[in-house]
Protein backbone atom coordinates (compact mmCIF):
# COMPACT_ATOMS: atom_id res chain seq x y z
CA UNK A 1 0.00 0.00 0.00
CA UNK A 2 2.89 2.23 0.73
CA UNK A 3 4.58 2.19 -2.69
CA UNK A 4 1.27 2.75 -4.44
CA UNK A 5 0.03 5.56 -2.16
CA UNK A 6 4.07 7.32 -3.08
CA UNK A 7 3.52 7.21 -6.16
CA UNK A 8 0.22 8.62 -6.33
CA UNK A 9 1.42 11.74 -4.38
CA UNK A 10 2.87 13.76 -7.12
CA UNK A 11 -0.44 13.42 -8.46
CA UNK A 12 -2.62 14.51 -5.32
CA UNK A 13 0.39 17.31 -5.23
CA UNK A 14 -0.33 18.53 -8.99
CA UNK A 15 -4.15 18.27 -8.10
CA UNK A 16 -3.86 20.59 -5.19
CA UNK A 17 -1.75 22.95 -7.08
CA UNK A 18 -3.36 23.07 -10.25
CA UNK A 19 -7.09 23.34 -8.78
CA UNK A 20 -6.87 27.01 -7.37
CA UNK A 21 -5.81 28.56 -10.46
CA UNK A 22 -8.59 26.43 -12.45
CA UNK A 23 -11.27 27.37 -10.28
CA UNK A 24 -10.18 31.14 -10.05
CA UNK A 25 -10.12 30.96 -14.16
CA UNK A 26 -13.87 29.24 -13.88
CA UNK A 27 -14.79 31.76 -12.00
CA UNK A 28 -13.54 34.47 -14.44
CA UNK A 29 -14.20 32.70 -17.76
CA UNK A 30 -16.80 30.55 -17.01
CA UNK A 31 -19.94 32.74 -16.53
CA UNK A 32 -21.76 34.33 -20.16
CA UNK A 33 -22.16 38.33 -19.60
CA UNK A 34 -25.78 38.05 -21.02
CA UNK A 35 -28.80 38.36 -18.91
CA UNK A 36 -28.94 36.66 -15.87
CA UNK A 37 -25.11 35.48 -15.71
CA UNK A 38 -25.21 31.90 -15.96
CA UNK A 39 -22.49 30.15 -15.14
CA UNK A 40 -20.93 28.15 -18.38
CA UNK A 41 -18.74 25.46 -16.76
CA UNK A 42 -16.91 25.04 -13.24
CA UNK A 43 -14.89 23.50 -11.58
CA UNK A 44 -14.46 22.47 -7.89
CA UNK A 45 -11.88 20.62 -5.36
CA UNK A 46 -11.62 19.03 -2.46
CA UNK A 47 -10.12 16.01 -0.19
CA UNK A 48 -10.17 15.10 3.31
CA UNK A 49 -7.88 13.50 5.11
CA UNK A 50 -9.26 11.76 8.39
CA UNK A 51 -7.18 9.74 11.22
CA UNK A 52 -9.57 8.49 14.11
CA UNK A 53 -8.34 6.20 16.87
CA UNK A 54 -9.94 4.99 20.28
CA UNK A 55 -8.11 3.32 23.22
CA UNK A 56 -8.74 0.40 24.67
CA UNK A 57 -12.25 -0.47 25.96
CA UNK A 58 -13.99 -3.20 28.36
CA UNK A 59 -15.63 -6.82 26.15
CA UNK A 60 -16.54 -9.81 27.25
CA UNK A 61 -16.29 -11.64 23.91
CA UNK A 62 -15.42 -10.51 20.21
CA UNK A 63 -16.79 -11.99 17.08
CA UNK A 64 -16.21 -11.76 13.40
CA UNK A 65 -17.93 -8.24 13.23
CA UNK A 66 -16.67 -6.59 16.30
CA UNK A 67 -15.26 -3.46 16.99
CA UNK A 68 -11.49 -4.30 18.18
CA UNK A 69 -11.37 -3.74 21.68
CA UNK A 70 -7.63 -3.18 21.68
CA UNK A 71 -6.24 0.51 21.12
CA UNK A 72 -6.30 1.51 17.24
CA UNK A 73 -6.39 4.02 14.51
CA UNK A 74 -6.80 4.51 10.97
CA UNK A 75 -6.77 6.72 8.93
CA UNK A 76 -8.33 7.39 5.20
CA UNK A 77 -8.39 10.11 2.42
CA UNK A 78 -11.14 11.12 0.01
CA UNK A 79 -10.29 13.34 -2.98
CA UNK A 80 -12.95 14.84 -5.46
CA UNK A 81 -12.94 16.92 -8.50
CA UNK A 82 -16.06 18.50 -9.14
CA UNK A 83 -16.46 19.08 -13.06
CA UNK A 84 -19.64 20.65 -14.51
CA UNK A 85 -21.16 22.25 -18.01
CA UNK A 86 -24.36 23.57 -19.32
CA UNK A 87 -25.55 21.94 -22.66
CA UNK A 88 -28.48 23.81 -23.67
CA UNK A 89 -30.93 26.01 -21.49
CA UNK A 90 -31.88 24.41 -17.88
CA UNK A 91 -29.67 21.30 -18.55
CA UNK A 92 -26.18 21.06 -17.00
CA UNK A 93 -24.06 18.03 -17.06
CA UNK A 94 -22.14 17.22 -13.85
CA UNK A 95 -19.15 15.03 -13.59
CA UNK A 96 -17.25 13.71 -10.40
CA UNK A 97 -14.44 11.47 -10.20
CA UNK A 98 -13.05 10.26 -6.88
CA UNK A 99 -10.00 8.83 -5.40
CA UNK A 100 -10.66 7.17 -2.22
CA UNK A 101 -7.63 4.94 0.39
CA UNK A 102 -7.78 3.77 3.54
CA UNK A 103 -10.03 1.91 6.07
CA UNK A 104 -12.40 2.60 9.25
CA UNK A 105 -11.58 1.53 12.39
CA UNK A 106 -11.49 -2.58 12.62
CA UNK A 107 -12.30 -2.03 8.77
CA UNK A 108 -15.94 -0.39 8.99
CA UNK A 109 -17.49 -3.17 11.31
CA UNK A 110 -18.36 -3.22 14.82
CA UNK A 111 -20.84 0.11 15.13
CA UNK A 112 -24.35 0.60 13.39
CA UNK A 113 -24.05 4.15 13.14
CA UNK A 114 -20.28 3.65 12.10
CA UNK A 115 -18.05 7.12 13.40
CA UNK A 116 -16.61 7.96 9.78
CA UNK A 117 -18.60 9.03 6.97
CA UNK A 118 -15.01 9.67 5.03
CA UNK A 119 -15.03 5.92 5.08
CA UNK A 120 -16.57 2.82 2.51
CA UNK A 121 -17.65 -0.75 3.56
CA UNK A 122 -14.56 -1.58 1.46
CA UNK A 123 -11.83 -4.22 2.37
CA UNK A 124 -9.25 -3.25 0.23
CA UNK A 125 -7.80 -0.10 1.67
CA UNK A 126 -5.33 0.31 -1.51
CA UNK A 127 -6.19 4.32 -3.01
CA UNK A 128 -8.82 3.90 -5.77
CA UNK A 129 -9.62 6.03 -8.40
CA UNK A 130 -13.61 5.51 -9.64
CA UNK A 131 -16.08 7.57 -11.07
CA UNK A 132 -18.65 8.81 -8.03
CA UNK A 133 -21.10 10.84 -10.23
CA UNK A 134 -21.93 10.78 -13.51
CA UNK A 135 -25.70 12.78 -14.21
CA UNK A 136 -27.41 15.09 -16.61
CA UNK A 137 -29.61 17.56 -14.75
CA UNK A 138 -32.92 19.58 -16.69
CA UNK A 139 -34.57 22.01 -15.05
CA UNK A 140 -37.79 23.61 -16.66
CA UNK A 141 -38.91 26.96 -15.10
CA UNK A 142 -42.43 28.21 -13.77
CA UNK A 143 -42.45 31.38 -12.91
CA UNK A 144 -42.64 32.72 -9.33
CA UNK A 145 -39.65 34.92 -9.87
CA UNK A 146 -36.22 35.23 -10.10
CA UNK A 147 -33.51 33.25 -7.38
CA UNK A 148 -29.79 33.19 -7.86
CA UNK A 149 -28.45 29.49 -7.49
CA UNK A 150 -24.95 29.82 -6.27
CA UNK A 151 -21.59 27.92 -7.72
CA UNK A 152 -20.59 25.11 -6.19
CA UNK A 153 -19.54 21.42 -5.99
CA UNK A 154 -22.52 19.35 -8.24
CA UNK A 155 -24.03 23.04 -8.86
CA UNK A 156 -23.99 25.82 -11.72
CA UNK A 157 -24.23 29.35 -10.56
CA UNK A 158 -26.90 31.80 -12.15
CA UNK A 159 -30.27 32.55 -12.03
CA UNK A 160 -33.73 30.33 -12.39
CA UNK A 161 -37.40 30.76 -11.77
CA UNK A 162 -38.07 30.41 -8.29
CA UNK A 163 -40.71 27.35 -8.89
CA UNK A 164 -39.18 24.82 -10.97
CA UNK A 165 -40.10 21.35 -12.17
CA UNK A 166 -36.31 19.21 -11.99
CA UNK A 167 -35.00 15.57 -13.87
CA UNK A 168 -31.87 14.17 -13.15
CA UNK A 169 -31.03 10.84 -14.29
CA UNK A 170 -27.13 8.83 -14.23
CA UNK A 171 -25.25 7.83 -11.69
CA UNK A 172 -25.07 9.75 -7.83
CA UNK A 173 -25.91 9.61 -4.14
CA UNK A 174 -29.45 8.96 -3.81
CA UNK A 175 -29.07 11.40 -0.18
CA UNK A 176 -27.83 14.00 -2.95
CA UNK A 177 -31.93 14.52 -3.64
CA UNK A 178 -33.36 13.20 -0.58
CA UNK A 179 -33.04 13.35 3.22
CA UNK A 180 -30.97 16.45 2.87
CA UNK A 181 -30.84 18.09 5.78
CA UNK A 182 -28.55 21.40 5.40
CA UNK A 183 -27.19 21.27 9.29
CA UNK A 184 -26.26 17.81 8.74
CA UNK A 185 -25.38 16.50 5.34
CA UNK A 186 -21.15 16.50 4.87
CA UNK A 187 -19.17 13.96 6.84
CA UNK A 188 -16.27 16.16 5.28
CA UNK A 189 -16.44 19.41 7.19
CA UNK A 190 -19.45 18.83 10.17
CA UNK A 191 -20.89 15.21 11.84
CA UNK A 192 -19.28 12.33 11.00
CA UNK A 193 -21.96 9.66 12.45
CA UNK A 194 -23.43 7.81 9.93
CA UNK A 195 -26.53 8.22 12.08
CA UNK A 196 -26.07 11.87 12.23
CA UNK A 197 -25.50 12.69 8.22
CA UNK A 198 -28.37 10.77 6.82
CA UNK A 199 -31.41 8.94 8.88
CA UNK A 200 -29.90 5.90 10.52
CA UNK A 201 -32.71 2.96 9.69
CA UNK A 202 -33.37 4.44 5.47
CA UNK A 203 -31.45 1.33 3.63
CA UNK A 204 -31.06 4.05 0.88
CA UNK A 205 -29.49 2.19 -2.24
CA UNK A 206 -26.18 2.79 -2.83
CA UNK A 207 -23.05 0.20 -3.94
CA UNK A 208 -19.97 -0.39 -1.78
CA UNK A 209 -18.80 3.06 -2.02
CA UNK A 210 -22.26 4.92 -1.66
CA UNK A 211 -23.29 5.77 -5.34
CA UNK A 212 -26.11 4.16 -7.40
CA UNK A 213 -27.63 4.38 -11.11
CA UNK A 214 -31.02 6.06 -11.18
CA UNK A 215 -33.71 8.99 -11.87
CA UNK A 216 -35.07 11.87 -9.96
CA UNK A 217 -38.05 14.04 -10.51
CA UNK A 218 -38.19 17.32 -8.60
CA UNK A 219 -41.39 19.83 -8.03
CA UNK A 220 -40.75 22.95 -6.10
CA UNK A 221 -43.28 25.57 -5.82
CA UNK A 222 -42.96 28.20 -3.42
CA UNK A 223 -42.96 26.77 -0.02
CA UNK A 224 -43.22 23.37 -0.79
CA UNK A 225 -41.14 20.99 -3.18
CA UNK A 226 -42.27 16.89 -3.71
CA UNK A 227 -39.43 14.33 -5.40
CA UNK A 228 -40.27 10.71 -6.33
CA UNK A 229 -36.67 8.71 -7.34
CA UNK A 230 -36.18 4.86 -8.56
CA UNK A 231 -32.48 3.68 -7.70
CA UNK A 232 -30.52 0.25 -9.02
CA UNK A 233 -29.72 -2.15 -5.93
CA UNK A 234 -26.73 -4.25 -5.47
CA UNK A 235 -26.90 -7.82 -6.90
CA UNK A 236 -25.91 -8.72 -3.48
CA UNK A 237 -25.43 -7.08 -0.17
CA UNK A 238 -22.67 -4.44 0.33
CA UNK A 239 -22.22 -5.39 -3.01
CA UNK A 240 -20.47 -2.82 -5.86
CA UNK A 241 -22.51 -4.71 -8.94
CA UNK A 242 -25.75 -3.05 -9.62
CA UNK A 243 -28.60 -5.28 -10.26
CA UNK A 244 -29.78 -3.50 -13.82
CA UNK A 245 -32.83 -5.49 -14.24
CA UNK A 246 -35.31 -3.29 -12.19
CA UNK A 247 -38.33 -6.51 -11.95
CA UNK A 248 -36.17 -8.02 -9.76
CA UNK A 249 -34.56 -5.06 -7.67
CA UNK A 250 -35.28 -1.31 -7.15
CA UNK A 251 -35.60 1.34 -4.41
CA UNK A 252 -38.26 3.28 -4.45
CA UNK A 253 -38.33 6.70 -2.29
CA UNK A 254 -41.09 9.41 -1.94
CA UNK A 255 -40.23 12.84 -0.45
CA UNK A 256 -42.19 15.94 0.19
CA UNK A 257 -40.80 18.67 1.90
CA UNK A 258 -41.94 22.37 3.48
CA UNK A 259 -40.04 25.72 3.86
CA UNK A 260 -41.03 27.77 6.86
CA UNK A 261 -39.91 30.77 8.84
CA UNK A 262 -40.43 31.20 12.86
CA UNK A 263 -40.10 34.71 14.07
CA UNK A 264 -38.57 35.72 10.43
CA UNK A 265 -35.89 32.78 10.85
CA UNK A 266 -35.89 30.56 8.16
CA UNK A 267 -36.65 26.30 9.06
CA UNK A 268 -37.63 23.34 6.82
CA UNK A 269 -39.30 19.85 7.06
CA UNK A 270 -39.15 17.11 5.34
CA UNK A 271 -41.53 13.18 5.01
CA UNK A 272 -40.28 10.30 3.25
CA UNK A 273 -41.31 6.87 2.60
CA UNK A 274 -39.28 4.54 1.08
CA UNK A 275 -39.32 0.55 -0.61
CA UNK A 276 -36.51 -1.39 -1.40
CA UNK A 277 -36.64 -4.82 -3.58
CA UNK A 278 -33.64 -6.90 -4.06
CA UNK A 279 -32.64 -10.36 -3.34
CA UNK A 280 -32.66 -10.24 0.18
CA UNK A 281 -32.29 -12.60 3.08
CA UNK A 282 -35.10 -12.60 5.90
CA UNK A 283 -33.90 -13.04 9.39
CA UNK A 284 -36.67 -15.32 11.06
CA UNK A 285 -36.64 -18.23 8.19
CA UNK A 286 -32.70 -17.63 9.35
CA UNK A 287 -33.69 -18.31 12.89
CA UNK A 288 -36.12 -21.43 11.72
CA UNK A 289 -33.39 -23.09 9.64
CA UNK A 290 -30.55 -22.41 12.09
CA UNK A 291 -31.60 -21.56 15.63
CA UNK A 292 -28.19 -21.62 17.27
CA UNK A 293 -25.96 -20.68 13.94
CA UNK A 294 -28.44 -18.73 11.75
CA UNK A 295 -27.00 -17.30 8.50
CA UNK A 296 -29.61 -14.97 6.70
CA UNK A 297 -27.47 -15.02 3.58
CA UNK A 298 -28.64 -18.95 3.08
CA UNK A 299 -32.51 -17.12 2.94
CA UNK A 300 -32.14 -14.97 -0.07
CA UNK A 301 -34.69 -14.55 -2.55
CA UNK A 302 -35.82 -12.49 -5.14
CA UNK A 303 -38.43 -10.13 -4.73
CA UNK A 304 -38.18 -9.57 -0.62
CA UNK A 305 -38.47 -5.65 0.15
CA UNK A 306 -38.06 -3.69 2.96
CA UNK A 307 -39.83 -0.14 3.79
CA UNK A 308 -40.11 2.37 5.70
CA UNK A 309 -40.30 6.22 6.75
CA UNK A 310 -37.98 9.06 8.24
CA UNK A 311 -38.49 12.61 8.87
CA UNK A 312 -36.05 15.61 9.67
CA UNK A 313 -36.14 19.13 10.48
CA UNK A 314 -33.66 21.99 10.71
CA UNK A 315 -34.19 25.35 12.27
CA UNK A 316 -32.48 28.46 12.67
CA UNK A 317 -32.63 29.87 16.06
CA UNK A 318 -30.39 33.45 15.57
CA UNK A 319 -26.89 34.22 16.06
CA UNK A 320 -25.71 31.65 13.90
CA UNK A 321 -27.33 28.62 16.07
CA UNK A 322 -28.64 26.50 14.12
CA UNK A 323 -31.09 22.85 15.42
CA UNK A 324 -31.96 19.97 13.56
CA UNK A 325 -33.49 16.43 14.50
CA UNK A 326 -34.46 13.01 12.30
CA UNK A 327 -36.33 10.26 13.11
CA UNK A 328 -36.88 6.72 11.05
CA UNK A 329 -38.27 3.71 11.03
CA UNK A 330 -37.88 0.04 8.54
CA UNK A 331 -39.74 -2.70 9.59
CA UNK A 332 -36.48 -4.74 9.45
CA UNK A 333 -37.54 -8.05 8.36
CA UNK A 334 -35.31 -8.78 5.93
CA UNK A 335 -31.72 -8.39 5.86
CA UNK A 336 -29.62 -4.70 5.70
CA UNK A 337 -28.87 -4.54 1.98
CA UNK A 338 -26.96 -0.83 1.27
CA UNK A 339 -26.50 1.40 4.23
CA UNK A 340 -26.29 0.08 7.75
CA UNK A 341 -27.77 -2.26 10.20
CA UNK A 342 -30.60 0.08 12.22
CA UNK A 343 -34.10 -0.35 12.00
CA UNK A 344 -34.77 2.48 14.00
CA UNK A 345 -32.81 5.44 14.77
CA UNK A 346 -33.75 8.90 16.87
CA UNK A 347 -30.99 12.08 16.03
CA UNK A 348 -30.50 15.51 17.20
CA UNK A 349 -27.81 18.43 16.95
CA UNK A 350 -26.69 21.60 17.32
CA UNK A 351 -24.18 23.61 15.23
CA UNK A 352 -23.17 26.86 15.87
CA UNK A 353 -21.16 29.44 13.81
CA UNK A 354 -17.87 30.61 14.78
CA UNK A 355 -19.33 34.08 13.93
CA UNK A 356 -20.46 35.01 17.79
CA UNK A 357 -17.00 34.62 18.65
CA UNK A 358 -15.34 36.74 15.77
CA UNK A 359 -14.32 33.47 13.25
CA UNK A 360 -17.43 33.07 11.14
CA UNK A 361 -15.59 30.67 8.96
CA UNK A 362 -15.42 28.36 12.09
CA UNK A 363 -17.87 25.73 13.33
CA UNK A 364 -18.57 24.09 16.36
CA UNK A 365 -21.57 21.47 16.28
CA UNK A 366 -23.07 18.88 18.86
CA UNK A 367 -25.16 15.75 18.01
CA UNK A 368 -26.34 12.35 19.67
CA UNK A 369 -27.85 9.64 17.76
CA UNK A 370 -29.86 6.50 19.31
CA UNK A 371 -30.49 3.42 17.41
CA UNK A 372 -32.06 0.36 17.17
CA UNK A 373 -33.58 -2.98 15.77
CA UNK A 374 -35.96 -4.84 14.66
CA UNK A 375 -37.48 -7.71 16.92
CA UNK A 376 -36.03 -10.32 14.42
CA UNK A 377 -32.81 -8.59 13.67
CA UNK A 378 -32.17 -8.62 17.39
CA UNK A 379 -32.95 -12.16 17.81
CA UNK A 380 -30.91 -13.36 14.53
CA UNK A 381 -27.66 -11.37 16.51
CA UNK A 382 -28.35 -12.48 19.92
CA UNK A 383 -28.34 -16.45 18.12
CA UNK A 384 -24.34 -15.79 16.35
CA UNK A 385 -25.70 -14.34 13.10
CA UNK A 386 -23.69 -11.82 11.45
CA UNK A 387 -24.56 -8.82 9.56
CA UNK A 388 -22.38 -6.90 6.89
CA UNK A 389 -21.77 -4.22 9.37
CA UNK A 390 -22.28 -5.47 12.67
CA UNK A 391 -21.57 -8.82 14.54
CA UNK A 392 -20.25 -9.73 17.81
CA UNK A 393 -21.45 -13.74 18.00
CA UNK A 394 -23.70 -13.14 20.38
CA UNK A 395 -26.16 -10.17 21.62
CA UNK A 396 -27.18 -8.81 25.13
CA UNK A 397 -29.40 -6.19 23.66
CA UNK A 398 -29.16 -2.63 24.22
CA UNK A 399 -29.78 0.79 22.11
CA UNK A 400 -26.85 1.64 20.72
CA UNK A 401 -25.95 5.85 21.66
CA UNK A 402 -23.33 7.67 19.80
CA UNK A 403 -23.02 11.66 20.60
CA UNK A 404 -20.58 13.40 18.76
CA UNK A 405 -18.99 16.94 19.19
CA UNK A 406 -16.90 18.82 17.11
CA UNK A 407 -14.95 21.97 16.03
CA UNK A 408 -13.61 22.81 12.88
CA UNK A 409 -11.07 25.68 12.78
CA UNK A 410 -10.45 27.60 9.32
CA UNK A 411 -7.00 28.64 8.42
CA UNK A 412 -8.15 30.34 5.66
CA UNK A 413 -10.95 29.79 3.05
CA UNK A 414 -9.85 27.02 1.67
CA UNK A 415 -8.08 25.04 4.08
CA UNK A 416 -9.43 23.98 7.65
CA UNK A 417 -8.75 21.58 10.63
CA UNK A 418 -11.15 19.34 12.21
CA UNK A 419 -11.26 17.40 15.64
CA UNK A 420 -14.04 15.57 16.72
CA UNK A 421 -14.95 13.55 20.19
CA UNK A 422 -17.47 10.59 19.59
CA UNK A 423 -18.51 8.65 22.99
CA UNK A 424 -19.83 5.00 21.89
CA UNK A 425 -22.10 3.12 24.47
CA UNK A 426 -23.19 -0.40 23.95
CA UNK A 427 -21.72 -0.61 20.21
CA UNK A 428 -23.64 -2.85 17.98
CA UNK A 429 -26.41 -2.76 20.57
CA UNK A 430 -24.85 -4.81 22.80
CA UNK A 431 -24.81 -4.03 27.01
CA UNK A 432 -21.17 -6.62 26.74
CA UNK A 433 -19.27 -4.58 24.79
CA UNK A 434 -18.35 -0.40 25.69
CA UNK A 435 -18.51 2.36 26.24
CA UNK A 436 -15.90 3.55 23.52
CA UNK A 437 -14.17 6.89 22.92
CA UNK A 438 -13.19 7.77 18.87
CA UNK A 439 -11.35 10.71 18.74
CA UNK A 440 -10.46 12.51 15.18
CA UNK A 441 -8.14 15.27 13.43
CA UNK A 442 -9.23 15.95 10.04
CA UNK A 443 -7.53 18.56 7.57
CA UNK A 444 -10.05 19.03 4.53
CA UNK A 445 -9.24 21.61 1.78
CA UNK A 446 -11.78 23.24 -0.45
CA UNK A 447 -11.69 25.30 -4.28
Amino acid sequence: MSLRRAALAPILSALLLACPALAQEAGETGASGAGGGEERWSLHFQSTVATQAHPAFSAAYTGRNSLRPEAESATSIVTDLFAGARLWRGAELQFQPELAGGRGLSSTLGVAAFPSGEVYRVGDPQPTIVMGKLFLRQTFGLGGGRVRVESGPGELGGERDRDAFTLTAGKFSTTDFVDSVPLAKDPHTGFMSWGLWASGAYDYPADTRGYTWGAVADLSVDWWSVRAGAFLEPKTANGMDMEWDVSKARGLVTEVEARYAIGGRPGGARLLGFLNTAHMGSYELALAQSPTSPDVTRTRANGRTKGGVAASANQDLGAGLGAFARVSWSDGQNETWAFTEIDRSAAAGLVQSGARWGRPDDEAGLGMVVSGLSGPHRRYLAAGGYGFIIGDGALRYRPEVLGEAYYRLALTREVSLGVNYQPIFDPAYNADRGPVQVFTGRVHVAF
